[in-house]
């Protein structure tokens, strides 16, 4: 109404906290609109969830959701709410329950469903997936695959958990006092170390163990030096070099199993692939079992290097790391049943162009349309320029039945992995200083407009989220 340079001096006036505040909240709350439209749209859903206690002991609930889009599957989340409550199954389906009548969506859409292991999700009585189990019984329930993998390495030989526990006290003891961190950041500088501090260990970190362990290996001279000084009782296991073999062991395969969880994190991950990645992993332990039993450690290389470099007895620790593999090998089988026979039916779907994949595992007139596929030159071609998902979709125009079949496949989740992102997240947004802070509307919103920002935090901060 009055000229360009009044208008762009009226827009350097901020607006008030609560304006942005509504604004923040119309947004989010549009964001969940278009999704839910979206969802209808779709015909099927899958769900994936966890629960967390933030800052201000609330219990909050974060849901996400995957869907078939046009010409895409696509992942969102839902809501960020919190429990007023308990956290039993129950209560966490009333909650889901009440989102759902609220924006009529109807459960039998909503085909399957990916958490932790936890009594309140999976109980048979009173747990969430009971629950759903009443309105809908034809849920599938997909066990967070991220963590079997940390719960099949947990178990672990007393000698072996004996020498975790002594490197923790050591980590403890120096790093949780503020003149021993300085002092022993001092040393490490003047030894002129790569790293110049230990790492804390905490359980509830996925890759925790991995690196403390390597760190507490690589400065094992320093730590010995200064638990010295400092007349520490535990400077004696620093000195046993079958403690310290046993050390260099533990180093190497927790890298080798953070290697493993770093492969099965990261937003977009197909549960075919994550199949894969177990398989593969459980194949190497066969290998390393089978080369352990031919008295060659050479697979864990800082082992096989302080033995060949140091006075150790080597019988007895080869069969200590066959002994633990062995274990290992069970452990996985037990979390991971079946797996690799489970992945192989789903050959068709990594690739429908092998005519190998032709099986029984499909209805007849399916498997005739995988042949109409397996046929087309064009559908092979594009096979190779786009994801499997789109790809998929691709074929579902052509062929409804078999696309949506194979779409079936691909749209469960197959870990918690959003959902701990979004955890780590809000250990930041949400501090002691800023605890009144509401998310439900807000957090959607960020997650949204601020997607690249946080798929590259994801990608540099991969493996840090919490358990």
């Amino acid at each position: 109404m009055i000229d360009k340079k009044a208008a762009d001096a009226l827009k350097t006036v901020p607006l008030s906290n609560n304006t942005v505040c509504c604004r923040i909240d119309d947004m989010g709350i549009d964001i969940v609109d278009q999704v839910v439209e979206k969802l209808k749209h779709s015909g099927s859903f899958a769900l994936q969830l966890d629960e967390w206690t933030d800052v201000s002991v609330e219990a909050q609930l974060i849901l996400f959701v995957r869907y078939k889009d046009i010409l895409e599957i696509n992942e969102h989340i839902l809501f960020c709410k919190k429990l007023t409550g308990s956290t039993m199954g129950e209560d966490v389906f009333h909650i889901i329950d009440s989102f759902f009548s609220e924006h009529n969506l109807d459960w039998k859409s909503c085909t399957h469903l990916c958490t932790d292991g936890a009594a309140s999700m999976i109980g048979r009585v009173k747990g969430l997936l009971a629950q759903i189990k009443k309105v809908n019984p034809d849920v599938e329930w997909n066990h967070c695959i991220i963590h079997r993998e940390a719960l099949a390495s947990k178990r672990m030989s007393p000698e072996l958990h004996n020498v975790l526990n002594d490197g923790v006290k050591v980590i403890n003891f120096i790093e949780s006092r503020p003149l021993n961190h300085r002092l022993f950041e001092s040393l490490c500088h003047d030894s002129g170390t790569e790293h110049q501090q230990l790492l804390l260990h905490t359980d509830v970190r996925w890759l925790s163990r991995g690196k403390t362990l390597q760190r507490l290996f690589e400065l094992r001279d320093e730590v010995s030096a200064f638990l010295s000084e400092h007349s520490h009782p535990l400077v004696a296991v620093f000195e046993d070099t079958d403690w310290v073999a046993r050390l260099a062991y533990l180093a190497d395969v927790f890298s080798k199993l953070n290697n493993l969880n770093l492969t099965l994190q990261g937003k977009g991950t197909h549960i075919l692939n994550m199949y894969d990645k177990a398989c593969g992993f459980m194949k190497k332990i066969k290998l390393w079992e089978r080369k352990c039993e031919d008295g060659d450690i050479s697979c864990f290389q800082q082992l096989d290097t302080y033995l060949s470099t140091c006075d150790v007895d080597r019988a007895p620790m080869v069969q200590l790391v066959s002994t633990h593999l062995s274990k290992l090998n069970s452990e996985f089988n037990s979390y991971f049943p079946d797996i690799e026979n489970k992945s192989a039916k789903l050959d068709w779907v990594r690739n429908p162009f092998m005519t190998e994949s032709t099986n029984n595992n499909i209805p007849t007139r399916l498997q005739e349309n995988l042949l109409d596929v397996s046929s087309d030159r064009g559908l092979k071609m594009s096979y190779s320029e786009t994801t499997l998902s789109q790809f998929w979709c691709d074929v579902e125009k052509e062929y409804p039945d078999l696309g949506k079949h194979a779409l079936n496949e691909l749209l469960p989740f197959g870990s918690t992995y959003l959902c701990e992102v979004v955890f780590s997240s809000m250990t930041i947004i949400k501090t002691k200083h800023r605890n009144r802070l509401s998310l439900e509307k807000s957090l959607i919103t960020a997650v949204v407009t601020l997607s690249p920002r946080l798929t590259k935090l994801m990608s540099e901060k991969q493996g840090q989220v919490s358990h």
